[in-house]
């Protein structure tokens, strides 16, 4: 009896005192379907300092070897085989997280990937039609296909992987902002509708007029009025553009200028978040056809050539000092 007491005082012992390890934390990774013993070898190799075959023998004996789980995890020194069987039966994963920010292009999307810390980057030799391709989306334009948002992710876990799960959302919440659209709309397809929402995103930040934003191009649409808008014209410049948008680079024609070409430009220009997708299928009434920028964040509308130029003169030439002056925003150079 006193020697299985001993024993039983030496286990509790051993199972609550804190796991010796070889540095501050220990990052530990099990992948799908590794095997408890798989579990205890794994955790051994990771840096805790303790037989695998007596830890194997404390995850069976502890009834929770069958819920033990895969994921990413960090045990800190001073827990215990208590605490590590805790956090691998309950899934207490470490976690890290990227935020993708709306109105983000896919250039800036990849660029914060590759930056993101404990992510594999596993898709940098890739090229965007390479990677659209490992997404399941050949020959489809990268460009507002993932949607803005805070994604989780384990230590280890694919560049792949977070990408997936964005494009995933994006088809979700384009799915649900589609089947909300209104019967007066001018764009007839979900992705025309993709494309409307990520130019609504680029011209305000301001939520109070993105759906009168989104009126005025549905409005210019209908009468086969060029939509005249800057960020466009911008993202179609590519790395040519040195932040100062000029009056011949709104007469430089190219497949996303806006005022040289009339309807939608080919594909998105940014991310779109949720809101800029509501506002492009259920746009506010309205007639107006222009707007410009009152530099407080909100946008001034105007139906009339003569109502906007007037409120051009208002706004931005009374604060930038100039006589003409190149748009500032969509629709705000239309006439010009």
């Amino acid at each position: 009896m006193a020697l299985v007491l001993l024993l039983l005082a030496a286990s509790a012992y051993w199972v609550y005192r804190p796991l010796p390890m070889n540095s501050q934390v220990v990052d530990l990774a099990i992948e799908p379907q590794t095997t408890v013993r798989g579990i205890a070898k794994a955790s051994v190799s990771a840096g805790i300092e303790v037989d695998p075959q007596l830890l194997f023998v404390f995850f069976k004996l502890s009834g929770q070897s069958r819920a033990l789980r895969a994921g990413s995890y960090e045990i800190a020194q001073g827990e215990s085989a208590l605490d590590l069987l805790r956090k691998l039966s309950r899934g207490e994963e470490s976690l890290k997280a990227i935020s993708l920010i709306d109105g983000w292009t896919f250039r800036q999307f990849r660029a914060a990937l590759a930056k993101a810390e404990g992510l594999k980057h596993d898709t940098k030799d890739l090229s965007d039609e390479a990677l659209m391709a490992q997404l399941g989306m050949p020959g489809v334009a990268p460009e507002g296909r993932f949607f803005p948002d805070t994604y989780t992710y384990g230590k280890g876990a694919s560049e792949l992987h977070v990408m997936q799960r964005a494009a995933n959302a994006m088809t979700k919440q384009l799915a649900a902002a589609w089947g909300q659209r209104q019967p007066d709309i001018q764009i007839k397809t979900i992705d025309e509708a993709l494309i409307l929402a990520s130019i609504i995103e680029k011209e305000t930040g301001r939520e109070s007029d993105r759906t009168t934003i989104s009126r005025v191009f549905h409005n210019r649409l209908a009468i086969d009025m060029p939509l005249q808008t800057d960020p466009t014209v911008i993202y179609g410049m590519f790395d040519s553009f040195d932040g100062n948008l000029r009056r011949v680079d709104l007469r430089t024609d190219h497949p996303w200028n806006t005022y040289t070409r009339k309807g939608l430009p080919p594909t998105p220009i940014a991310m779109p978040g949720r809101n800029a997708l509501k506002a492009a299928v259920k746009p506010a009434p309205s007639n107006a056809l222009y707007f410009v920028a009152k530099g407080d964040g909100t946008s001034h509308f105007s139906a009339t050539l003569e109502e906007h130029n007037a409120g051009v003169n208002r706004y931005q030439r009374r604060t930038t000092g100039a006589s003409t002056g190149t748009p500032s925003s969509a629709a705000s150079g239309a006439g010009q």
